[in-house]
């Protein structure tokens, strides 16, 4: 019970992009490896419609061709892109546009950037630069504004200087707005942080989103008290304890309004996670499982696991996949094969963007004679966990360097 990510195969696209094509090239990458479709447990994709469609969308073509096979496999949405259209509900424009035509104003002129990067030199400001926000990456927003916001005042004083003073640096309500902005997103980016990463189980992923939705009910209490308490969020507590005369505290209504309907938008997301809940608390915690409630072909296992002390013991002393693996065969072959499958079933597509990352890093203008061949060689060979041996491949060879 060896988990191993592995690149399956590189395909080219050279003419339109629909989900038929996507699962002509699936096949066709999976038959050429001479891999069963019956043991595909899961597909995970984006939202495009030619990945998510319900009729022709990739994952409802493979989760077809899998059920021909006499195979039930489970299509996902990639749970970071969730959260990610998730952080995205939080809109406050009036805060984003104001951020972003402060940070274009210092860094869209040559001249007017050095002068910024040497005014926070003199100054000894906390950083030495604001950053630009991109919607593309992930952490981009809360990153940008944590700087902007650590940098408010030297921002405030260069741009009075050049004689674009920004205003909204001293109104209270929008600053209050900028903090709770700042809070909220650094929470989320923890968030993000936490769903990235290599070997990562989907019953450990979906954890952390049950965690968070639990964090966002905590939030919404604090701020919807007669007295607001902003333990959780440090920069909407700097902002108020700095104009203490100042009605900020009647923002902290809006705030949890706020925080409300980011739940509501988690609550309706990650349905498709939501589906296959059982089988994840099973996994995960099949000791604490009613064993009425497990499919029928794991029940008498089950029982038999539940009434095991020794096996209990070492489920709380390994981790899941060492547990998995030191079960019997012969006693919970079924129980196996059920683990089997939940440890292979992907919960982002983290791995396909970090692939597409090397991609590009690899398919530069330099490369000129760069084929689909040894792109798909690159690829393989930069993200495999195997390591090589080179001295038995080095010992197969009757010559290292030939001369012609």
């Amino acid at each position: 019970m060896n988990v191993t990510e592995e690149l399956l195969d590189l395909k080219s696209l050279k003419g339109q992009t629909r989900g038929t094509d996507l699962f002509v090239s699936v096949c066709e990458a999976v038959d050429d490896m001479k891999l069963p479709w019956s043991k595909v447990s899961g597909i995970i994709t984006d939202g495009a419609p030619a990945m998510a469609g319900e009729r022709s969308g990739l994952s409802t073509l493979i989760c077809n061709k899998v059920s021909e096979e006499a195979g039930n496999a489970v299509k996902l949405h990639c749970i970071i892109h969730q959260q990610a259209l998730c952080a995205k509900h939080l809109k406050f424009d009036d805060v984003m546009k104001a951020v972003a035509k402060a940070i274009n104003s210092i860094r869209s002129k040559a001249l007017t950037h050095r002068q910024f990067q040497q005014f926070l030199r003199d100054t000894q400001a906390e950083y030495g630069d604001v950053i630009y926000h991109n919607d593309v990456r992930w952490l981009s927003r809360g990153s940008a504004l944590q700087r902007f916001f650590s940098l408010k005042e030297e921002i405030g004083h260069f741009l009075g200087e050049k004689g674009q003073p920004m205003e909204e640096l001293f109104d209270p309500v929008w600053l209050a707005n900028l903090a709770f902005l700042v809070d909220i997103t650094k929470h989320l980016n923890v968030l993000n942080v936490n769903l990235q990463g290599k070997d990562a189980v989907v019953t450990q992923l979906y954890a952390h989103i049950k965690a968070f939705g639990t964090k966002l009910q905590l939030f919404q209490r604090h701020l919807s008290q007669t007295e607001p308490c902003t333990a959780h969020f440090p920069a909407l507590k700097e902002v108020s304890d700095s104009f203490p005369r100042d009605n900020i505290g009647a923002q902290m209504k809006s705030y949890a309004t706020a925080i409300a309907s980011l739940s509501v938008e988690f609550n309706k997301r990650f349905r498709d996670f939501a589906v296959i809940e059982k089988d994840m608390l099973l996994f995960s915690s099949p000791f604490s499982v009613d064993h009425n409630d497990a499919p029928p072909q794991l029940q008498l296992e089950l029982i038999e696991l539940q009434c095991d002390d020794e096996c209990r013991g070492k489920h709380q002393q390994c981790s899941l996949v060492d547990f998995y693996r030191q079960l019997d065969k012969n006693r919970f072959p079924e129980m196996r094969s059920f683990a089997k499958k939940m440890l292979s079933l992907f919960g982002s597509t983290y791995l396909c963007e970090q692939t597409f990352s090397v991609m590009n890093f690899n398919k530069n203008r330099l490369r000129s004679r760069m084929s689909d061949s040894h792109l798909r060689d690159i690829l393989r060979i930069t993200t495999t966990v195997l390591k090589p041996d080179l001295d038995s491949l080095l010992k197969s060879r009757s010559q290292y360097h030939p001369s012609h």
